[in-house]
């Protein structure tokens, strides 16, 4: 399937199954949005459960995606920032990938969350590379090869570059889109701006599916319009048990029993026959997470945060 046609289409609704099924092949190169919250974890269970293989990543802070891919085996290479949960906890597929070759050995490029950033930049401009002075004060540029070091032409001091992200595939979770693909966000967007121009193609999964004439009533929240994107997916609560401004709060203590398990391999892959095989969709998720639950992490969020 040729992906500037589907950027074509009016109607891009699919779900999140037939989504990663067209767009996410083996040995693709893939990114996700969200930093800090917006967490793409819906995305990261369907992508495990269709059983891809040899991924990419490339990401500033792709916590639970990154964390998740690589404890399943889906992933042979990360350019990342960061890998861990914040204040639930370690990463330890990712130490255990990185350190014990558990379950299989990976590659990791390291860069800052900030050269990360400039890399998408890069892709969206269609420009080789972006030049930086943070990472001259680090030692980022001594164990990656592929951080240039150079004279300024203009001032004649140094600077570094970092080349250009051109993901694949770019999968991007947002508050609200129309059935055509241009989406909204309330809240910080992160790299998406960045991130949906510089990929090859574009999933967008968003809380809630609304008219274009919504969207229309304030463009100004439009962060990937519609001619970079490839499908629509609504999927409520996609990022839980992370938070979702303005939608729903931090369920932590559900992201502590998790952690409690990915402690070890065997708590990791009992989590998975659990949690990912043990249902057929996000919809099975939800239902196993509990739609009070669910309600009430959104009465919360809403007491504290309010659209409009």
């Amino acid at each position: 399937m040729e992906f500037m046609n589907t950027k074509k289409k009016t109607d891009k609704r699919m779900t999140l199954k037939e989504a990663i099924a067209t767009f996410v092949e083996d040995g693709d190169t893939i990114a996700f949005g969200g930093m800090g919250g917006i967490q793409c974890v819906a995305h990261a269970y369907e992508i495990i459960r269709q059983g891809k293989r040899n991924l990419t990543l490339i990401g500033d802070s792709p916590c639970e995606a990154g964390d998740l891919l690589v404890g399943a085996g889906v992933l042979k290479r990360m350019e990342i920032a960061w890998c861990s949960y914040a204040v639930a906890g370690l990463a330890y597929n990712f130490r255990r990938a990185v350190e014990k070759g558990i379950p299989h050995p990976i590659e990791v490029e390291d860069y800052s969350n900030f050269t990360i950033g400039l890399r998408f930049l890069a892709g969206a401009m269609n420009v080789p590379f972006l030049p930086t002075k943070s990472l001259l004060g680090s030692d980022l540029p001594k164990y990656n090869a592929r951080i240039k070091t150079m004279d300024d032409p203009y001032t004649g001091e140094k600077v570094a570059l970092v080349p250009a992200a051109r993901p694949d595939v770019a999968i991007v979770h947002v508050s609200r889109s129309d059935k055509r693909g241009n989406a909204q966000m309330f809240g910080f967007s992160s790299n998406a701006e960045n991130l949906v121009r510089a990929a090859k193609k574009v999933i967008i999964t968003c809380e809630e599916i609304v008219s274009t004439d919504e969207v229309r009533r304030h463009p100004n929240l439009t962060i990937a319009p519609e001619y970079t994107v490839d499908a629509v997916v609504e999927v409520p609560f996609a990022c839980h048990p992370w938070n979702m401004p303005y939608y729903y709060a931090y369920d932590i203590p559900f992201h502590v029993q998790q952690l409690a398990a990915f402690r070890t391999r065997e708590g990791f892959e009992k989590w998975l026959d659990e949690w990912c095989f043990g249902v057929d969709s996000w919809e099975g998720y939800m239902e196993k997470v509990g739609w009070g639950r669910l309600d009430k992490l959104r009465r919360i969020e809403r007491r504290f945060t309010r659209i409009g």
